[in-house]
C-alpha cells in the first residue's frame, strides 16, 4: 500500500462511526458501543430478586436468569452491542399517565429502528451479520450494558442518568457478531450527596440509594400488579392512573437537561389522553367499554394494565382526588364483573365521604359474593358511619 492509499484509508470513516451516524439518523439521541461479556450487575440483580423486591414480576424475571448473567448468551456468537437511548420528552407537564406511556408503545418504535440499523450494518459489512435487537423484552440488563457503552451512570433512583440528557429516555441494544471498537464505560457517579429522588417517592419505595422495592412503587402498583393495591399505599398513588415520574421530575439533571418532544413524536399524547386531568381521565376509563378501550388505546403501552387494571387505578385516584359529583360513576362500577374493580370503587366511595354513597354501598353488600369485595364494602360503610 503506497503513502497516498494509506492517507485515503486513514481518512475514511470507521464502521463504528458509520453505525453511530445511522443510529442518530434513525432518531436515537444517544449511541454507544460495548464489548460483550459477563454482566457486572448480575449478582446484584439476583440478590434483588431473592429479596422479593420484584413482586409479581419474579417468575418471568427468574426464567432468564442464566442468560442474563452474560450478554453473549442470549444470541450465539455475538461479540458487541450497539446501545441506544431515545428521549420521550421530560418537559411536558406531569399528569395522570407517566410521560413514556402517553403515545405509541416504545417497544415497537425502537425495535423497528434497531432492525433498520441491523440492516444498515449488514449492508456496510457486505455480509449477513447475525444479531438481535432488544428493547426491554429479553434477558438483558440494559442499564449495565448502557453504562458499559458510556451512556450514563446508575442514579440513586435506579434510572440510568446521562449528564447531558437526564433520564427521560428508553434504552435498546443491538447485539451483533462483530468485533467493534467499544466506547469507554461511564465510571463516574454524579449524584453526589443529592437524595431528592429518594425523598420525593410518594410511597417510600426506595430501600436504599439505587435499591427499589418495586412492590411499593407506584409504577409497579398501577401497571405490573394484577391484584389489589394495598390499602396502605393507595394514598401514595395520588392522582396517578398509570405509572409515576416523581423520582425523575425532581432530578436536577432532568430539570436542566431533559428535552421537548419533537414535532410528530410517536410519544406525544394520544387523543384519549390529551388535555385530560386525573379526574376526567378516571371517569372516562370507568365508563369505557372494552371495544372503546381497544380502539382508543391501540398500540399503547397502557394496554399492559388491561381495562380492569386501569379501572382499579381510576377508582383509587377518585378516592384520592374525587368529589361528590363522581359518586354516580363509582356506584355504576360497583356492579362491574371484576371483583378487583368493585372493591376499589367501594374504597373510593368511602374516601369521598358523602352520605349519598351509603345506600348504594348497603345494596351492593347485600348481594356481594366475593369476600374481599365484601370487606371493602364494610370498610367503606364504616368510614361513612353506616
Amino acid at each position: 500500500m503506497d503513502r497516498t492509499t494509506k492517507m485515503i484509508t486513514a481518512a475514511l470513516p470507521s464502521l463504528e462511526s458509520l453505525v453511530k451516524a445511522q443510529a442518530y439518523g434513525l432518531g436515537f439521541d444517544l449511541v454507544g458501543i460495548a464489548r460483550l461479556g459477563p454482566a457486572e450487575t448480575a449478582a446484584a440483580f439476583d440478590a434483588w430478586l431473592a429479596e422479593g423486591y420484584a413482586g409479581e414480576m419474579t417468575p418471568w424475571l427468574e426464567r432468564g436468569a442464566e442468560k442474563r448473567r452474560d450478554f453473549r448468551r442470549p444470541v450465539a456468537g455475538v461479540l458487541s452491542a450497539v446501545v441506544v437511548a431515545m428521549s420521550y420528552g421530560g418537559r411536558e407537564p406531569a399528569g395522570p399517565v407517566a410521560r413514556y406511556a402517553r403515545g405509541v408503545d416504545y417497544h415497537d418504535v425502537m425495535a423497528e429502528r434497531l432492525r433498520a440499523l441491523h440492516d444498515g450494518v449488514r449492508e456496510r459489512v457486505g455480509r449477513d451479520v447475525a444479531g438481535k435487537a432488544y428493547v426491554d423484552t429479553g434477558p438483558i440488563l440494559e442499564r449495565d450494558l448502557a453504562r458499559r457503552a458510556g451512556l450514563g451512570w446508575f442514579g440513586k433512583s435506579t434510572m440510568l442518568v446521562n449528564p447531558t440528557l437526564g433520564s427521560f429516555f428508553f434504552l435498546g441494544a443491538l447485539l451483533l457478531d462483530l468485533e467493534l471498537e467499544p466506547d469507554a464505560p461511564f465510571e463516574a457517579d454524579r449524584c453526589g450527596t443529592c437524595t431528592r429522588c429518594l425523598d420525593a417517592c410518594p410511597t417510600g419505595a426506595f430501600v436504599a440509594p439505587r435499591t427499589l422495592d418495586a412492590t411499593r412503587c407506584v409504577s409497579y402498583l398501577t401497571i405490573e400488579a394484577r391484584g389489589g393495591i394495598p390499602e396502605a399505599l393507595r394514598d401514595g398513588v395520588g392522582d396517578r392512573i398509570y405509572g409515576c415520574d416523581v423520582c425523575q421530575d425532581v432530578c436536577p439533571y432532568n430539570r436542566k437537561f431533559s428535552i421537548e418532544l419533537f414535532e410528530d413524536s410517536p410519544y406525544a399524547p394520544r387523543a384519549a389522553l390529551a388535555g385530560k386531568d386525573a379526574r376526567s381521565l378516571a371517569l372516562s376509563l370507568l365508563s369505557m367499554s372494552q371495544a372503546e378501550f381497544s380502539a382508543s388505546f391501540k398500540g399503547s403501552p397502557m394496554k399492559r394494565a388491561k381495562l380492569r387494571g386501569l379501572r382499579r387505578n381510576a377508582s383509587v385516584v377518585l378516592g384520592n382526588v374525587g368529589a361528590p359529583d363522581d359518586i354516580p360513576a363509582l356506584v355504576a362500577v360497583l356492579a362491574d364483573d371484576e371483583p378487583l374493580v368493585r372493591g376499589h370503587a367501594a374504597w373510593a366511595l368511602g374516601r369521598i365521604g358523602s352520605p349519598a354513597a351509603l345506600q348504594p354501598l348497603r345494596e351492593r353488600l347485600s348481594s356481594e359474593d366475593d369476600p374481599g369485595v365484601a370487606g371493602e364494602l364494610r370498610s367503606a360503610l364504616a368510614a361513612l358511619g353506616g
